[in-house]
């Protein structure tokens, strides 16, 4: 059984009811160290992609269409620092599955990897440096790992979401090189970067996405 348009759908609608879930939470991370405002700017940019995502006509429209209107409208949305990086993880997510009608597990993982790709490139952008890039970029490389030693898809997933956790704890004991936070010294240090916090939870997102799906592959 592959993803097709109506699972990407159902996708970035979980990612919107997750980070919603978490946008107060959000706001309170930043605030220490930041404008207070990460989580309603996560909040509109993935509330506006589920929305864009769910006009579209799943008869009609290929994955790669899915990732660019997901891409435009958090873009239109979002003027922070996240909304032309996620917006570029869209575009590259998208890119890299061009020409296909469905996506298998392997065309999926490589979406989410082109996702943590796109970030870290345009956002220029380190491990260790209290950006989302301590997330993403630990969750791409734990998935690709596994996914290439053998492990299915779902459990690849679980394996970068652990990655992106970890990722994003460590991120508490970093100064940080970009940003508005980077002008606070030593005084960042003991917070956890909201960024980072924000992509463990779309990484989440996704692996609970997979999960379910696999679920419904056992059941039919």
């Amino acid at each position: 059984m592959t993803i097709a348009t109506e699972d990407l759908q159902r996708l970035f609608a979980l990612i919107a009811r997750d980070i919603a879930a978490r946008r107060d939470h959000l706001c309170e991370l930043d605030g220490a160290i930041g404008d207070g405002d990460h989580g309603l700017a996560m909040d509109a940019g993935c509330e506006a992609a589920a929305k864009a995502v769910a006009a579209l006509d799943r008869a009609q429209t290929a994955p790669t269409a899915v990732f660019n209107a997901a891409a435009k409208a958090f873009l239109n949305t979002v003027g922070a620092s996240s909304g032309p990086l996620y917006a570029t993880a869209f575009m590259r997510a998208g890119a890299a599955v061009k020409d296909k009608s469905e996506l298998s597990d392997d065309d999926f993982l490589r979406a989410f990897a082109a996702l943590a790709q796109g970030i870290q490139e345009r956002g220029k952008a380190e491990p260790g440096e209290k950006t989302m890039v301590d997330a993403w970029k630990p969750a791409a490389d734990a998935a690709l790992a596994a996914w290439a030693s053998g492990t299915p898809l779902s459990q690849s997933l679980d394996m970068a979401e652990q990655a992106a956790r970890q990722g994003c704890e460590a991120t508490k004991d970093m100064t940080a090189a970009k940003g508005r936070s980077s002008r606070l010294g030593e005084r960042v240090i003991g917070h956890i970067d909201p960024g980072a916090a924000s992509a463990a939870i779309v990484i989440a997102s996704i692996a609970k996405f997979v999960e379910q799906h696999d679920s419904c592959r056992i059941d039919m």
